[in-house]
């Protein structure tokens, strides 16, 4: 009995020796880099520069300052990267300008394209999933060399970002994470205000804010409801419901009411209407044309309502309020 009770643990054993081995050493899902340099046409550069605002690239990889109630990119140092903490989590946001040393300026522009919309970087390794590549990679082809473009007008500055230290399980978990694209990525019809609102908002990164929860706590059932809290130096703001619900969401709004609250930001003025702190990226959504928010607009308010009150500035140690 004890022969055989020895031999199921060294077979236990040996199971689970062998899965840690092939989390440890396995490789990222991957292709090679395409083999592409982007046309750097004035047309394209400024599409890139639109994608750029869109998807707040500056808001994570762009040092910060408070600034009018609002936490802004510092001047002059557009994509040279920051550090990033969180709970006792210290992130390093890469330095994304042209720098050769401390950038990406000896990336190829298909090695960009790669790390963008499938999580690559140019040594082959898995990027962390905070990066958003999981929805960049439904960015049109057209839409991504057109931001690469962009990127590659940024001042080269030099500044070396730490590494991210992550622990063993999570470094060997994050593998999983990156796909490639392997058929080509057509940008939606923008006369189909559905699909292409569609679009916007998932480059836009809607619902990572405006869902309660954060990464694996995420909670799906209340897609767009928000409550999300946001916790920087002790200054609380929680996102709010962007669903259709009419009491607690937009569902009364009229598209000329959903245009004129990004309108209001058209002068620079980063806080939110009642002065208060926030972390929704006005200054860059307010400069987005007309027809986009309200495609915008068109696609929140056919997704499901969800009553959900959000307290939107909570007291550090408040819960936030719903219902």
């Amino acid at each position: 009995m004890k022969k055989v009770i020895g031999y199921s643990l060294l077979i236990v054993a040996a199971i689970a020796g062998s899965g840690f081995a092939y989390l440890y050493f396995r490789k990222p899902a991957s292709r090679p880099a395409r083999d592409v340099k982007v046309a750097m046409t004035p047309e394209r550069i400024e599409r890139g520069r639109y994608l750029y605002r869109l998807g707040d690239c500056q808001g994570c990889h762009s040092p910060h300052e408070m600034k009018n109630g609002a936490i802004v990119a510092v001047a002059d140092r557009e994509g040279s990267g920051q550090v990033f903490v969180e709970n006792g989590f210290r992130a390093g946001i890469p330095n994304i300008t042209p720098d050769p040393e401390t950038g990406i300026g000896a990336w190829t522009d298909g090695e960009k394209i790669r790390a963008i919309r499938e999580g690559i970087d140019k040594s082959g390794k898995a990027l962390f999933p905070m990066m958003p590549y999981e929805h960049f990679r439904h960015m049109a082809d057209e839409d991504v060399e057109s931001l690469v473009a962009y990127m590659n007008t940024l001042k080269p500055i030099r500044n070396q970002v730490e590494r991210s230290v992550l622990p063993m399980f999570v470094k060997m978990m994050i593998k999983g994470a990156p796909q490639p694209v392997e058929a080509a990525v057509q940008r939606p019809d923008p006369s189909n205000r559905r699909l292409y609102g569609e679009y916007l908002v998932n480059l836009g990164l809607c619902i990572e804010c405006h869902t309660p929860g954060e990464g694996p706590n995420t909670d799906m059932t209340k897609r767009f409801a928000g409550g999300r809290r946001f916790d920087i130096n002790g200054l609380v703001v929680a996102s709010a419901n962007i669903t259709a619900d009419p009491a607690t969401g937009i569902g009364s709004w009229t598209s000329e009411y959903f245009k004129e609250r990004f309108h209001r930001y058209r002068d620079g003025t980063p806080a939110d209407a009642a002065g208060k702190f926030t972390v929704m990226p006005w200054a860059n959504l307010a400069k987005l044309p007309d027809d986009d928010l309200e495609a915008i607009c068109s696609y929140l308010r056919e997704q499901q309502p969800i009553e959900n009150k959000v307290d939107r500035h909570p007291g550090p140690d408040a819960k936030l309020a719903s219902n």
